[in-house]
């Protein structure tokens, strides 16, 4: 019995190797060991609690379960050739513990609906702690922006649009705008664990059963928040999967423009940042070298995880209800996208702590003239001058200090529209101070951006609070 597959019976003849080679699953849903004897545990429960089996019965199986589990912890656990998955896995290991008592633990049950448990109280736990290595990278983020200033005095650089200079901004609002769409991603996943909070155990391989199971009883004990409306519809879902998976590549998008930044800002052409020695690589070639190979891969593996998206999303589109075993396919790019995720929030918050700010350079860049052309233009507005006349006005001084190579400060004192008080506006720091609408890059409104930024992480972080144990 040992070394033939579970639902041997059926069979005349052992399966080909090739078959189980193919088909096999152990080698990326062990991964899956803890919350597979977490639902048996509830679902052996279940079996006592409607007088399917015996209380002894049942404190047999959990006592063999929890063995199970302590093998598992302890790197005792021995597998077979017939272990399909962590799943028969482990029940087989069961039965050869509590005997015939123990080839009751899959009563009432289908791996159907075991899986879709497991693998939902898997992704419970490891989304929440995303959400948490989400948050921490925030609360960084928000660190350095208040360290740089929102006053002020505080250090400003360019803000780009279309990768050119564009109009100065305070670092701390840089900082503020990654923070704020990263606590974005972490609403999502704390949204998609809400929806994902849904026991299928009961629901069998697609119908139910005959027994009288109590499937309330069952997600209580796991401590879902309910259990499944419908049996075909709980072991064929894997919105939950793709939802997590569009949560998972959202982040890696947006880690990938913060990295796509600090591979620019570290540049000798930009000179904005340096990384700390033990957050960036040397050149196996080049001594000189100092490259920020952390923010690289943040960039690059953006587009590991839209493949593993796009790949499960391919994997669903025709499948007809209810459980198909293209199902499977659901794991390898789930534990990729967790994983790498989680490294790389790590290692940006490392990054990003430790690294140092070139300010002067940054309040050079910032100061250049020609970004407080919008200023004169809303200057001349402020007076009276239709805006598409001033932008047109202004537009034509700067194109003559371009072309004539005068500065844009002495053409502008001789202008008789605008004139020195205007003039003044191109003095360095000015620019920024200017900056009053709210949720703009100033000092004005970064006093309130500082509070609201504040209160929504602490907010948020109440709410993952709740959801990691």
């Amino acid at each position: 019995m040992a070394d033939q597959p579970l639902w041997h019976g059926r069979f005349e003849s052992n399966p080909a190797d090739s078959l189980m080679k193919f088909t096999q699953s152990l080698s990326f849903d062990q991964k899956l060991w803890r919350d597979d004897i977490t639902g048996s545990i509830a679902h052996v429960k279940g079996l006592v609690h409607s007088q399917i089996i015996s209380k002894i019965e049942g404190e047999k199986i959990v006592t063999a379960l929890e063995t199970v589990a302590n093998e598992f912890a302890n790197d005792k656990f021995v597998f077979v050739a017939s272990d399909e998955d962590i799943h028969t896995a482990i029940e087989r290991r069961v039965t050869q513990i509590a005997g015939d008592t123990g080839a009751k633990l899959h009563t009432g049950r289908s791996r159907n609906d075991q899986v879709a448990t497991a693998l939902r109280l898997w992704c419970k736990r490891e989304l929440a702690n995303i959400a948490k290595l989400t948050l921490e990278l925030c609360e960084v983020l928000n660190k350095r922006a208040g360290e740089s200033g929102w006053g002020s005095d505080g250090v400003y650089l360019p803000g780009y649009t279309h990768m050119q200079r564009a109009q100065p901004v305070l670092l701390a609002h840089h900082f503020a705008a990654h923070t704020w769409a990263m606590l974005r991603d972490v609403d999502r996943l704390t949204q998609t664990i809400e929806r994902l909070d849904v026991s299928p155990l009961g629901a069998g391989a697609l119908a139910g059963s005959s027994l009288p199971l109590d499937a309330d009883f069952v997600a209580k004990e796991l401590g879902f928040a309910r259990r499944f409306n419908n049996s075909m519809d709980a072991v064929s879902d894997r919105d939950f999967v793709a939802e997590a998976l569009f949560d998972l590549t959202l982040i890696g998008v947006h880690l990938s423009r913060l990295g796509e930044e600090w591979v620019l800002w570290t540049t000798q052409e930009f000179g904005f940042a340096v990384l700390d020695d033990a957050y960036s690589t040397g050149s196996s070639m080049l001594p000189q070298k100092k490259n920020a190979d952390i923010a690289e891969l943040a960039r690059a593996k953006s587009g590991r995880l839209i493949g593993n998206l796009t790949g499960l999303l391919a994997t669903l589109k025709g499948l007809p209800l209810a459980y198909n075993r293209d199902l499977q396919e659901d794991k390898e790019p789930l534990f990729d996208s967790v994983n790498q995720v989680g490294l790389a929030l790590q290692a940006l918050a490392g990054m990003i702590s430790t690294a140092t700010f070139n300010t002067q350079t940054m309040k050079s860049a910032a100061d250049s003239e020609l970004l407080g052309a919008t200023d004169l233009a809303e200057w001349l507005v402020a007076r009276g001058m239709p805006f598409r006349e001033a932008h047109a006005h202004v537009g034509a001084l700067v194109s003559k200090s371009i072309r004539d190579s005068v500065k844009l400060s002495q053409l502008v004192t001789a202008d008789e529209k605008l004139g020195a008080d205007a003039a003044s506006l191109l003095q360095p720091g000015v620019g920024i101070s200017r900056r009053s609408t709210q949720g703009g890059g100033g000092p004005i409104p970064g006093a309130a951006q500082a509070i609201e930024l504040s209160a929504a992480i602490t907010v948020m972080r109440a709410r993952v609070a709740t959801l990691v144990n």
